[in-house]
């Protein structure tokens, strides 16, 4: 393949630049005028600027979050139960109280219940199993601090 240059360069008008910028900007910025003594002297008044305070971002609970919440909320509310699902007295244990926050088997009962479990883990050794033999062998202040531990965590993935 062969491609053919011409040699005879054709420059543009100058006067038909400035006619086509002319029609593109027809009044434009006049040139700065330099600036007289007084001017000089005297400093411009400073722009006061008024900022509109930014809208904090707007963070949603997640579903495992919430959960987390609202059973240990129950938990507050109604009492804390060892040995037993529900007490007679209406006491909770851990998964007593999931299950009522959840209101059903769901996906965020699950989550929930796999990242409180988790914790426990963390706080008291892999050997527990489940959240009611957990539950069962620790004091109340030992189960709220992996309650709250568990929240903070859904809180901090989001989920």
């Amino acid at each position: 393949m062969t491609t053919r240059t011409e040699p005879d360069f054709t420059s543009v008008d100058p006067e038909l630049y400035a006619a086509a910028f002319q029609l593109l900007d027809p009044d434009p910025d006049p040139a700065p005028q330099p600036a007289t003594p007084a001017a000089r002297r005297t400093p411009a008044a400073p722009v006061q600027v008024l900022l509109q305070p930014a809208a904090p971002p707007v963070r949603l609970t997640g579903p495992v979050e919430r959960t987390l919440t609202d059973a240990l909320t129950f938990l507050d509310t109604h009492g804390w139960a060892r040995h037993s699902l529900i007490h007679p007295e209406g006491a909770r244990c851990s998964i007593g109280a999931l299950r009522a926050a959840a209101g059903a088997r769901n996906a965020a009962y699950c989550d929930a219940g796999n990242l409180l479990l988790d914790e426990a883990r963390r706080q008291h050794g892999k050997k527990w199993e489940t959240i009611p033999s957990w539950n069962d062998s620790h004091t109340g202040p030992q189960v709220r601090s992996v309650w709250e531990a568990a929240i903070r965590r859904a809180h901090h993935l989001n989920i």
